[in-house]
């Protein structure tokens, strides 16, 4: 595997865990740790977005 298979890999991986997440944010917690769980799955999907943007360039 090189550099941008391994990129590759961290982008999908990180999508999957900001859907979940943001997913739980939204059907299981109604109080205030639902806000933060639907932020930490928002700055995962940045992450990614940066991981994928990396491609190619490292």
């Amino acid at each position: 595997m090189n550099k941008n298979t391994v990129l590759a890999w961290a982008t999908f991986i990180m999508i999957l865990m900001g859907l979940l997440l943001v997913s739980l944010a939204i059907f299981r917690y109604d109080d205030v740790a639902g806000w933060g769980f639907g932020a930490v799955g928002v700055g995962f999907f940045a992450n990614a977005w940066v991981f994928n943007a990396l491609k190619g360039r490292v």
